[in-house]
């Protein structure tokens, strides 16, 4: 059974994680969504949000599941048995990091390998940092988000 496993922070999970995800469901018999726990990053959504909105917005992909994850996520990924990282490109201004985090996890788990799969053309530019400032200004949110997405942010910035 091939397994793959698609993490980030997902704050919030958007149309173009849903492209790469789905991608990846088409690609491997078992994907997790692993959604990170731990973050350096200024959230809006909770861990358990995050959680919540991921699992309604993958509902129609019967072989997703999401998880939270801790820690390095090549030590989850080896733990949960999932032999490939899959990472999303938008533009080439994504490749240096994703490039150089690739490489960091092959030192640390050579037998964990990084598939960077793109997302459609038109989600190139969409990414959660600029949903968050969209939906803080109380700007239209669906061509970005999946519904129940556009609700929580929109609750969020009542």
């Amino acid at each position: 059974m091939s397994r793959a496993v698609y993490a980030g922070t997902f704050d919030p999970i958007t149309l173009g994680h849903l492209d790469v995800a789905t991608r990846a469901a088409k690609r491997f018999d078992h994907v997790t969504l692993a959604v990170s726990a731990e973050s350096r990053k200024n959230l809006l959504f909770s861990t358990e949000e995050r959680l919540e909105l991921a699992r309604r917005s993958l509902a129609h992909l019967p072989n997703v599941d999401v998880q939270p994850f801790t820690g390095l996520l090549v030590e989850w990924a080896r733990e949960h048995g999932e032999g490939t990282l899959i990472r999303g490109l938008r533009a080439f201004s994504d490749f240096e990091y994703e490039f150089q985090m690739a490489l960091t996890n092959r030192k640390l788990a050579p037998d964990v390998e990084t598939l960077f799969l793109m997302p459609s053309e038109e989600y190139s530019t969409v990414s959660s940092t600029l949903v968050r400032e969209i939906a803080s200004l109380h700007g239209p949110l669906e061509r970005f988000v999946p519904p129940c997405v556009a609700e929580a942010l929109r609750a969020k910035h009542a």
